[in-house]
């Protein structure tokens, strides 16, 4: 359950179905998740929150897919079940492949095994690995 109440169209402010209305145009849905109907709660946070999103999630020199599969991993490594399950469902309409997803996974996985192991025996970074 919620910690906060989640926001119905009827329930919100005008400039809350604004917001709203930004998502549903720009994704090209009349669906609104609970993310952001949590986020309604606190207006100016859901406006500037879902502006990040469109910049960062939007046109780059990374690939729109790629950027869905990096927002798994993260999300992952973060313990996020919302976040990897929204955005699991963004990278296959994106085209996310089965078997794209099995190798994320794989990778994933790899990640945080090598990056336990490595922490826990505090291994110096080798200085060819480190930048100006």
């Amino acid at each position: 359950m919620a910690t906060v109440p989640l926001i119905s169209d009827e329930a919100a402010s005008a400039e809350v179905l604004a917001v709203f209305n930004d998502i549903r145009t720009t994704r090209g849905t009349d669906f609104i998740n609970n993310f952001w109907r949590a986020l309604a709660n606190d207006p100016e946070l859901l406006a500037a929150t879902w502006e990040r999103l469109k910049t960062v999630m939007g046109p780059g020199t990374l690939d729109p897919l790629v950027k869905e599969m990096l927002y798994i991993a993260v999300s992952t490594a973060n313990g996020c079940g919302y976040c990897v399950h929204s955005h699991t469902a963004a990278a296959r309409a994106k085209g996310m492949t089965p078997q794209q997803h099995g190798e994320l996974m794989s990778v994933i996985g790899m990640a945080m095994q090598t990056n336990g192991l490595v922490t826990s025996m505090q291994v110096p970074t080798d200085p060819e690995f480190m930048t100006d």
